[in-house]
């Protein structure tokens, strides 16, 4: 099939790349824009647009996808299908009407379970032992068209939202070429989801990511975790922000109140709403992540202060 890829972040490179790889034709890229990045603030390409320049694939950057110059070029291409995968913006009803076998989205969980923005990270916030990807046709509603296929993937006790993500992307990418291969030779049609099992899962920002040191420490380990790497769960010290890596938990009730530390040779415990916890890195603002003892050495920190 002739068919136009829709991704903008590195996690859309995988799919990118097996589909360039596959029997099927990318016609053309659609990506966000161009966007600030580094000390400098130049204009950066998005991921998905380098591999697909690399690759001398046509890239549309439209501010919109709604931009009437966008809608006349997608008709121009007239795609048999439009595979999308972490595009970030809504495509109106006049693009999903060009390919003739429409849109289909790779969403990374076993839909309908975490519609939305941030599905990897609920799952990890929320618990969950297993999560997956889906493919669905796309259709006006979040995330809520017939479904292709699904692969699953285990959560371990110890995944960040980025660990996760990563190996997600590459069986999500075996996946969505599957699918492609399945909708060209007109064996696989898609199912409608399930009326039950429906969780949403907006984006989680920075202010969300504040550790309250008053939650069980299950609660805070798994918070971390879903934000490792973005957007970075985080405390204040000295009321400046110190960004927090993963941590450990201790088996025993805390003897320490929340949020107060004791500082040990080599490590950091710190106090919660149940057990202890022991830090792993922290980042100072402006600074690298460092070894919690590490960091502490360097500011002095002393047993009885609070963080929070």
């Amino acid at each position: 099939m002739r068919v136009l890829f829709a991704g903008t972040p590195t996690v859309a490179v995988d799919a990118l790349t097996a589909i360039l790889a596959s029997r099927h034709e990318v016609v053309a890229v659609l990506t966000r824009p161009d966007a600030p990045a580094g000390r400098g603030r130049s204009l950066v390409a998005s991921p998905v647009a380098r591999i697909a320049l690399e690759h001398g694939v046509e890239v549309l950057r439209p501010a919109r996808p709604s931009d009437p110059d966008f809608l006349l070029r997608l008709g121009e291409i007239a795609p048999d299908c439009a595979p999308v995968v972490a595009y970030g913006g809504l495509i109106p009803p006049k693009a999903l009407e060009v390919p003739r076998h429409g849109w289909v989205n790779l969403h990374f969980s076993l839909l309908p379970a975490w519609r939305g923005a941030a599905p990897v990270q609920h799952a990890i916030l929320h618990g969950d032992d297993v999560t997956g990807a889906t493919t669905f046709l796309l259709e006006e509603g979040l995330d809520t068209g017939p479904v292709f296929g699904v692969v699953t993937e285990s959560i371990s006790p110890a995944d960040t939202s980025g660990d996760l993500l990563a190996r997600l992307a590459l069986s999500g990418a075996a996946l969505l070429v599957a699918t492609l291969d399945g909708i060209e030779s007109g064996m696989l049609m898609p199912t409608p989801q399930a009326v039950d099992g429906i969780s949403l899962a907006p984006k989680i920002n920075v202010e969300d990511a504040r550790v309250d040191w008053a939650a069980p420490a299950l609660h805070i380990d798994r918070l971390i975790r879903a934000c490792t790497p973005t957007p970075g769960a985080w405390t204040e010290f000295h009321t400046a922000r110190l960004k927090l890596g993963p941590v450990s938990l201790l088996p025993d009730q805390s003897d320490l109140g929340p949020g107060f530390v004791s500082v040990e040779k080599n490590r950091i415990r710190v106090g919660t709403g149940s057990n202890e916890i022991v830090l792993g890195e922290v980042a100072a603002p402006g600074k690298k992540r460092m070894n919690a003892a590490d960091w502490a050495r360097g500011v002095r920190l002393e047993s009885g202060v609070r963080l929070g």
